[in-house]
């Protein structure tokens, strides 16, 4: 067996992740809608050797424009600019499989791992914001129908991609034949949310399938990892969470048939970079010195679903309900994390601030890399899904400082294993549907 090595992901979130990153002078916030300023970011990142660049979205204007820079660009639209310019470089972008249609987002994704040659994952949501659904003209689905649907849509986008055989292209120009019109499949899907006759109207992409990424962690979104994915972002604040669920999710697998190689549990690190330990925390104070408490209360309260506007700063977060739909998640690990701490509102959204309930860890290079090893020795992580408080300087200091310290200790890549994303993640490229059956045939006629 291998030996087993970190996967890092450059999480990619405009002029950088903590909430005050736009006010700091080591940034421009009129980068966000500026594609050089991604370019660059893809660039640092294939320069550090970094398995993938990651895109989140949402369908809705989040947050408090009035107080953040927030507002960013189409995540596949500006995927395609960055493939351009990068060669190996993996390219993973948010699209919803509650206001799409999977001919739509099946032909997207193919299109751009053939523009990347075979560099790009999607990151599934099903969307829970309220905000979201007013924007299609509909109410926000009940959080098991949103995971009912993107599991349907799951399978009508991979019959899909599978619908042109490998060897479907002839390019026989002598003979006149472009494509073998037998390997090319209709999928006459019907089911309870989808009617798709099919077949794509792009041929299958370099990886078979892209690469599938999800980030719930709710039951529901659990099991459809498990199911589905082969990559989860997620979010944890301790090793002892980071490893019960690392244990649950890959426990999960076999009932689908799979491997626990066969997904990769990346948890989010914001990592706050100094030459010195001291230097780290001051660029960690002044960023806290720059957020500001009201977009706080309005980040806290979109996440928990509860107007807090009203409650004291210095004192602690009141009992909030569960929401039956929305973020629960998220709002378990924040209500969790305040409990446990015993935090004012004002604590709480200063650690939010940094990575909106991920772990931020200040430090040097090496405490850095100390963080990463534990987790991904100890039972927690496969790698790690990197964000940056700030962009372009923070991904810089982790790519020039906290990489090498990884190499060094024989944790992660000097070169690429190969030109694709599932090359460099050592997931394997799956077979067209239609093969499998074929193959099948063949080898129960032969038995008889």
């Amino acid at each position: 067996m291998a030996e087993r090595t970190l996967h890092l992901n450059a999480f990619l979130m405009g002029v950088g992740h903590h909430e005050a990153a736009w006010r700091h002078p080591r940034t421009d916030p009129a980068l966000i809608t500026d594609v050089r300023h991604y370019q660059e970011l893809a660039r640092i990142a294939e320069r550090g050797r970094l398995d993938s660049v990651f895109l989140a979205d949402g369908l809705a204007l989040w947050g408090d424009v009035g107080h953040n820079a927030i507002g960013g660009l189409e995540p596949l639209t500006l995927l395609a600019a960055l493939a351009a310019v990068t060669e190996h470089v993996g390219l993973i972008a948010t699209v919803s499989t509650t206001y799409n249609e999977p001919f739509h987002v099946a032909r997207k994704f193919a299109s751009l791992d053939h523009i990347s040659g075979g560099r790009a994952g999607w990151n599934i949501v099903t969307s829970a914001g309220e905000a979201e659904a007013h924007n299609f003209g509909l109410e926000r689905p009940a959080h098991g129908d949103r995971y009912a649907r993107a599991a349907e849509f799951l399978e009508v986008a991979t019959k899909l991609w599978d619908s042109w055989e490998d060897g479907a292209i002839l390019n026989d120009r002598e003979a006149g034949r472009y494509a073998d019109t037998a390997r090319i499949h209709a999928l006459d899907h019907v089911g309870p949310h989808f009617r798709v006759r099919g077949p794509l109207n792009t041929s299958r992409p370099p990886q078979g399938h892209p690469l599938l990424v999800q980030a719930g962690s709710s039951e529901d979104g659990k099991e459809f990892a498990a199911r589905f994915a082969e990559a989860v972002f997620t979010a944890q604040q301790t090793l002892q969470e980071g490893r019960a669920f690392y244990t649950d999710l890959k426990s999960r697998l076999g009932r689908y048939g799979r491997r626990p190689e066969e997904l990769l549990v990346l948890p989010g690190i914001s990592p706050i970079i100094g030459s010195t330990e001291r230097e780290a925390l001051e660029l960690e104070r002044e960023l806290e010195e720059l957020t500001v408490p009201e977009y706080g209360v309005r980040q806290l309260s979109n996440i928990l679903g509860v107007d807090l506007s009203g409650h004291p700063l210095d004192a602690p977060l009141p009992e909030v309900p569960q929401p039956v739909d929305g973020h629960q998640s998220r709002f378990t690990l924040v209500t969790d994390l305040a409990r446990r701490e015993r935090l004012t509102l004002r604590q709480l959204i200063g650690r939010l601030a940094g990575g909106r309930g991920h772990r931020v860890v200040a430090g040097t290079p090496e405490r850095i890399a100390d963080q990463i090893q534990e987790w991904f020795t100890g039972g927690a992580a496969d790698g790690f899904n990197i964000m940056p408080p700030l962009l372009p300087g923070g991904l810089t200091d982790f790519v020039d400082h906290v990489v090498p310290e990884l190499q060094a200790r024989g944790l992660f890549r000097t070169e690429y294993e190969g030109r694709t994303l599932r090359q460099n993640y050592g997931l394997a490229r799956p077979a067209s549907r239609f093969e499998q059956f074929e193959q099948f045939e063949q080898k129960v006629s032969v038995a008889s």
